[in-house]
Formats: C-alpha cells, sequence, structure tokens
C-alpha cells in the first residue's frame, strides 16, 4: 500500500500547512484493525521568480523619442514565491540600456533615429537566490522626430549658360533629402536668399530656370558675368530645418551688340545761352565696340540726329567730336522749355556684320541695345525744388531694451531736379533728454537712424525728432516720432528692504508678526503681477506671506507654531531672503521668453523665549516687564542714539524717583524690613489706614527649558517662583485681603519668594478675610 499525492490541489509550501496528520487505518479479513497516524512534512522547493504587471500578461513595448537624454524609462516588477531578494540582469549586455538590480531600466545615450538601431529587444532576467530565473522582452522603440536638416545631393556648383536666354529655360535640376524621411518620400521646399532678378526656382522640383533678360553687355553683368545664388532647402516652407547651397551661373558673352560709348549712354551738362561752335563731347574717346573680337570693335560715326537736333552737329565720322550750332536759352518762349535734348549717333561697325539704324528717335532715358548711340545734353537749370520726404511724419515702435548701435528705421527724401541731386541727412531738433544731449544719429547718406544711449520708457515714452534732408542748397524737414516700447526691465524696489524685529515664542499662528507690512513698486509692472516668496532662512517653514501674490503689499504671517521644548526648533534668530518677482500673471510657457525681475527684502527676527525669572509679590502690585531689541551691525548709528537716548532717559527718571520718595516719606510710615527682596515694590497709602494684600496661591508646575529646575506658578495671576524640595502643591484659595491695623507685627509684608532665598514657615500666615 502507498500514500501518494492526488494533485488537486497541488501542494504549495507557501500557502498551504507546512504538514498533514494522516489516520491509517487497517483491517485484515478477520476482522482485527489497527488505527495509527501518519505525518507527511511538506517541504519547501525553490520555485522560479515571476514577473507582475504588464510583463506578466504580454511584452512590453516602450516608445522613446529620439534626442532623450539618458534617464529611467521603466520599472520591472517581480516577486519571489518564497519571498527572497530578487536580482535583474538585462541581455544583451551591449545593447545601450542598463538595468539595476532593483529592476529599474534606463537608457545610457541620446539616440539618433537617423544613425541608430529603430528597435531594440532587451531580455530581462530576474534571479532569485537559489539562480532560478524568468525572463520576459522588453521591445523599445525609438521614435522619430523632426531633428535633421536636409542636404543638398547635386554635387554641381558652377553653371554655364549663354546670354539672352527664353524665359522658362532650365538651367539646373537641384535635387536634396531629407534623414527624417528616409523611409518615405519626403516634401522639401525650395527657395532662393539671395536677391536675384534673372532666375526662380520651382519650390517643389528643385528646378532653376531663367525668368528675365540676361544681358552680358549691360551692367552689372559687364563688369561681373558670374551670377551667385544662395539655394535653400528646408523640410517645410516655416520651420528652422534647412541647409543652403551657393552656385554660381556663368554667363558667356554672345556677339550681339553693335559698337558703343562705355557707357553706353553719354551726357553732357551746357549752360544755357552757351555759345554756337562751342565744343562738347569727343565719342571717340570715349566709345568703343564691346564685342571681344578684334574685327568686330572697329566702327564710324553717323546719322546724327533727334528733336530740335539742328542745335548740334557731328564733326566728322572718324573723330566723332559733337558741337554746339546755335545757342539756348531756357528762359526763351520759342525754346518750347526743353532741358535735356536727345540725340542719336549710328554707330556702325567698319567690318561684317555692319549694323544699321534701328530706331531713329529716342525720348527716354532708357537704353537699348542696338546700334544706335544716345547722347543726352543738359542745358543746366537753376535749381528750384526742394528735397521731398516720401513721409511727412515716420514713427517707429522700439523696445527700451534695444541695443545702443541698433538701427531703428529709415527716412527717405528725393529730389525732382535732374540729375538728382545728393541729398543729406542730418537730426536738427528733437533727440535728447536731461541726461543724453543726442540718443538717435542719423545716416548722412542713406537716412538709417540709429540709438546711441539707452532708452527708458519709465522716463521718456516718446521722442520727437526733426530730421532735415537737403540738396546743398535748399531743405526741407519730416517729423519722426519714436515711441518707446515698454519692457519689463525694471525689478520690484520694496520699502523696507531691511527689518528687523523680535516675536514672542508663543505667538499665535496667523498673527501679522509686529504689524510689518512690506510694500512694493515696480516701474513697469503692475502690482497684481508680484509674488513673494521666502527663498532663504525660513526653517521648518514658520513664516509666509499674506497675500502670497498679486498685491503691492503683504503681511508678513506666523504660519506654524514654534517647538523648542521637543527640539523641532534649534534657531533663536532667522534671517529670511525675501523674493518679490513681477511674474505672477505669467504663464509656465510665457515665463521661459518673458523678462522677469526680482527683488529682494533681508528680515531679521529674533524669537523671545518665555521668561523663566521668578516673580515674587508684594502688598500691592509688582510687575516685571523684559524686553530685549536687536540691532543690525549695518544700522551703526542706532545703537549711538539709544545710548544717548537712554541716558537722558535714566537721569530724568532718577529725578522723578527722588521726587516720589519725598513725597512717600512725608506721607506714608516708613515699613518693616523683610527676609525677602522684592524686585519692585509699590506702596500705598490709604486714609482709611487699611492695606490691600495680594498673596498668590501657586497652584502649578513646570520645568525651565533653560536652568531644568522646577518652577510654580499661579494660573490666574501669572506669578512664578522656584519650588522648594519636598513642598506639596498648594490649594486654590481665593486672594486674601485683611486689615494692616490688626496686622501691626510685619505679617503684611509677607510675599512670594525670590529666586534661590528660604523664607521661615512661621512668617507665613494664613489670611482671616477672603476676598476675590
Amino acid at each position: 500500500f502507498q500514500v501518494v499525492t492526488t494533485g488537486n490541489p497541488v501542494l504549495d509550501y507557501e500557502t498551504m500547512p507546512k504538514s498533514f496528520d494522516l489516520q491509517i487505518f487497517v483491517e485484515d479479513t478477520t476482522g482485527r484493525t489497527d488505527l495509527n497516524i501518519l505525518t507527511v512534512q511538506v517541504t519547501d522547493i525553490n520555485e522560479r521568480p515571476v514577473f507582475r504587471g504588464n510583463m506578466a500578461v504580454q511584452t512590453v513595448t516602450i516608445y522613446l523619442l529620439e534626442g532623450t537624454p539618458p534617464e529611467r524609462i521603466y520599472q520591472v516588477d517581480a516577486a519571489d514565491p518564497e519571498n527572497a531578494e530578487l536580482k535583474y540582469s538585462l541581455l544583451p549586455e551591449p545593447v545601450p540600456f542598463l538595468v539595476l538590480e532593483s529592476g529599474t531600466i534606463f537608457s545610457t545615450k541620446e539616440f539618433d533615429y537617423e544613425k541608430d538601431p529603430h528597435c531594440y529587444f532587451l531580455n530581462i532576467t530576474v534571479t532569485d537566490p537559489g539562480g532560478l530565473t524568468s525572463t520576459k522582452t522588453v521591445n523599445i522603440n525609438i521614435i522619430n522626430i523632426n531633428d535633421e536638416r536636409p542636404y543638398f545631393t547635386t554635387k554641381q556648383r558652377i553653371y554655364r549658360i549663354p546670354e539672352e536666354q527664353s524665359p522658362g529655360a532650365v538651367v539646373a535640376n537641384l535635387t536634396a533629402e531629407d534623414p527624417d524621411e528616409e523611409d518615405s518620400p519626403s516634401r522639401l521646399f525650395y527657395s532662393i536668399q539671395s536677391s536675384n532678378r534673372y532666375f526662380s526656382i520651382n519650390p517643389s522640383t528643385g528646378v532653376l530656370r531663367v525668368t528675365g533678360r540676361i544681358d552680358r553687355d549691360a551692367l552689372p553683368l559687364r563688369l561681373h558675368p558670374n551670377i551667385s545664388l544662395i539655394v535653400r532647402v528646408q523640410d517645410s516652407p516655416s520651420s528652422s530645418h534647412f541647409s543652403e547651397m551657393e552656385i554660381t551661373i556663368v554667363i558667356d558673352d554672345v556677339n550681339d551688340n553693335p559698337p558703343e560709348c562705355n557707357p553706353s549712354t553719354f551726357r553732357k551738362e551746357a549752360n544755357e545761352n552757351t555759345t554756337a561752335g562751342t565744343f562738347l563731347l569727343d565719342l571717340r574717346n570715349y566709345c568703343k565696340d564691346i564685342d571681344v573680337d578684334s574685327s568686330n570693335n572697329q566702327f564710324n560715326f553717323m546719322g546724327l540726329s533727334g528733336f530740335r537736333s539742328n542745335n548740334f552737329a557731328l564733326e566728322s565720322t572718324v573723330s566723332g567730336r559733337i558741337v554746339m550750332t546755335e545757342s539756348i536759352d531756357l528762359e526763351n518762349p520759342a525754346n518750347l522749355g526743353v532741358e535735356v535734348y536727345s540725340l542719336t549717333v549710328r554707330v556702325q561697325d567698319i567690318a561684317w556684320p555692319n549694323y544699321s539704324s534701328k530706331y531713329l528717335f529716342y525720348t527716354s532715358f532708357h537704353i537699348f541695345l542696338c546700334d544706335i548711340i544716345y547722347i543726352y545734353i543738359k542745358i543746366k537749370p537753376v535749381n528750384e525744388f526742394f528735397p521731398v520726404f516720401s513721409n511727412l511724419l515716420y514713427e517707429f515702435n522700439v523696445p527700451e531694451i534695444t541695443k545702443v548701435g541698433s538701427s531703428i528705421g529709415r527716412v527717405n527724401a528725393r529730389d525732382k531736379d535732374w540729375p538728382p541731386n545728393v541729398i543729406t541727412y542730418s537730426i536738427v531738433a528733437g533727440g535728447g533728454t536731461r541726461d543724453y544731449t543726442n540718443i538717435f544719429w542719423i545716416s548722412p547718406t542713406k537716412g538709417d537712424v540709429k540709438i546711441l544711449a539707452r532708452l527708458d520708457y519709465e522716463t521718456t515714452q516718446k521722442h520727437i525728432l526733426t530730421v532735415q534732408a537737403s540738396d546743398q542748397e535748399k531743405t526741407t524737414t519730416a517729423s519722426v516720432i519714436v515711441n518707446v516700447l515698454e519692457v519689463n526691465d525694471e525689478e520690484p524696489v520694496c520699502s523696507p528692504n531691511f527689518y528687523s524685529f523680535e516675536i514672542p515664542v508663543s505667538l499665535a499662528v496667523g498673527t501679522n508678526i509686529n504689524g510689518f507690512r512690506i510694500e512694493c513698486r515696480d516701474r513697469d509692472s503692475d502690482p497684481r503681477s508680484f509674488r513673494y516668496v521666502i527663498n532663504e532662512g525660513n526653517v521648518n517653514n514658520h513664516f509666509t506671506f499674506s497675500p502670497r501674490a498679486g498685491s503691492n503689499t503683504s503681511q508678513l504671517i506666523l504660519a506654524s507654531k514654534f517647538d523648542y521644548e521637543n527640539g523641532l526648533d534649534t534657531n533663536w534668530i532667522y534671517r529670511l531672503r525675501v523674493y518679490i518677482t513681477d511674474d505672477n500673471l505669467l504663464s509656465a510657457r510665457d515665463k521661459t521668453t518673458h523678462l522677469i525681475k526680482t527683488g529682494t527684502v533681508t528680515l531679521s527676527i529674533r524669537v523671545i523665549p518665555n521668561p523663566t525669572t521668578v516673580i515674587t509679590t508684594m502688598p500691592g502690585f509688582t510687575v516685571v516687564t523684559k524686553r530685549e531689541n536687536v540691532y543690525s551691525e549695518s544700522v551703526w548709528y542706532v545703537p549711538f542714539v539709544i545710548t544717548l537716548g537712554s541716558l537722558l532717559l535714566l537721569g530724568l527718571l532718577g529725578y522723578l524717583g527722588f521726587l516720589l520718595a519725598m513725597w512717600v516719606r512725608t506721607r506714608c510710615p516708613p515699613a518693616r524690613k523683610t527676609d525677602s527682596t522684592p524686585l519692585i515694590h509699590f506702596t500705598f497709602c490709604l486714609s482709611s489706614q487699611t492695606m490691600t494684600r495680594l498673596n498668590p496661591v501657586f497652584d502649578g508646575e513646570a520645568r525651565d527649558p533653560v536652568t531644568g529646575k522646577m518652577y510654580e506658578f499661579n494660573t490666574w495671576s501669572g506669578a512664578r517662583r522656584w519650588k522648594k524640595s519636598n513642598e506639596p502643591l498648594q490649594p486654590v484659595p481665593a486672594v486674601q485681603v485683611t486689615s494692616s491695623a490688626t496686622d501691626d507685627s510685619g505679617r503684611g509684608t509677607d510675599g512670594a519668594e525670590a529666586p534661590g532665598k528660604k523664607q521661615p514657615s512661621d512668617k507665613r500666615k494664613d489670611p482671616t478675610a477672603e476676598t476675590r
């Protein structure tokens, strides 16, 4: 016969009894029986630890943003059936993760989606002291964020095209890629950042095309045939992730020009009433054929024409000298008011091809490339036009923290005289304050207005300038208003900024300490924006301000009671450092972008303990007052003033005491001396020859925290005395009143003992009359 386990339920050392007593009954065929007990002891077998939480039922997947600094990312939770201490380990080890023995998983690096693997599988193994393990997998996915700049894949930087390309001609096809979009087609945006009038780029495809006429022989391409473009690619129109590439487009010359002068247009001035025959211009000295080939740069001058061209003549075809044939008077009504004469001279190549005249008459100053030379002869008039500003009033808004030397705006003026006169700018009025004579400066040639000194909104909110434009002969003015925009650059200023006072240790919670009130002001912030914070010295947070924010005044409040008896408090002097900031009305997001200013106030608070000396009482009232004043070391004059005032006060009190003693001596009989010496003794003489004696009864006792000695006190009057050894606590009778006429033996002078002095027991008499 065998005893076997049923398996339902399975034996479990941790949840079932540790032993079983089985009664075994046996009987043979004859009816004989026996009964005995079989004890089965269940022994503990070490079982594998098990995971708990999400890892117990599924594979945990953790998503981690790229660029996240090393930090704690997950806490593994497992338990051992034997409640043993478990250890955690990580496989494979070369991965950039770390698991502590406590089960905390940390990342050990800052991941880059573009360089690192996108997914990690961590095998977390938990091991018990017996060596049994359990393993679960944690899947960590790295999430891509837009943190990479796109880059150009086009390597070519120099392109060469001929001049006079038709609009729409393709110059280059620029391509780029975005590392953030390597797994999907990226949408990039192309743009030209540099100033240009010849090319445009398709923002989606990066195809660079010609959009304007390109003339290699005209300025500025005549001197600089290379056009540099700064092309930018970014992953969205408003993104800050971009790359730029400079490409150079070389414009090749095409022989498509007739001979011309350098410059291609000639201008000559002549005063009115110039006499006939006066030499004006020699074209040969200034003209040439701009074609590079020497066979095409030989030319002749011919065909002088133009409106009223009979006033001028071409001396010869070879020399190209132009002379005046008739005088011109602008004031002559027959002159029709012509000030500029447009003449055309055909410059023709001697070699083939011979360019012939295409434009016989030209009335504007625009230059077209052809084989016609334009000569403008200006009859110099009298300067009769004033410079004119584009605006009569300019208004610029400038933050008050703008750096000195910054440009805040530009004024512009033009002159109707032709050719335009050079205009110079100057500030003729305004722009000064009490501290600075000139706050603003204007560029004489460009009209840029700059600041020379720091602006202050709280001092001056608006500056009005008078700007003058001059063409050397005539001047005109315009007004410039500079509005100074307020910026939070002033810190709160509080009064007082240093304060020293003392408080009793028994001060009630919620009390306005000594009636202290702090008043703050800020030149550029609303008082509602103030926030009061005790940053230093507030040990155990005994003090607080009310209100803490939203007001320019706040009271100092006792927030929690002092506890020196239990040792929770040890400081008797608190030096509080109070910060007053003007960020109360800002949101958390705005506080990272706006300027925040902080003012400081220093408070020195001394906590005064309860008096520990015994106050004896005599017939009459005995009053003991103890005060301590604490002064700041920085206020050096306070001790001097107090000392001088104290000496004067002591002298006055001494004189008054002398007068009082003389008066008492004449009014009252001398009192009998006693063994006890009171601190202050006042004797009241009554006309009825009676004396009231207050004999306090000490109905409580306590231990002095300073000396450790026991003392007794009266709960009604507050009187105290040192407790005698082996003296029981007195009962609580009412205050007794007795007549001095029946107590002439000196019993009226009995009172409470002074500390440390003994009083004979037979000296104390029970009072006979009782009163409250």
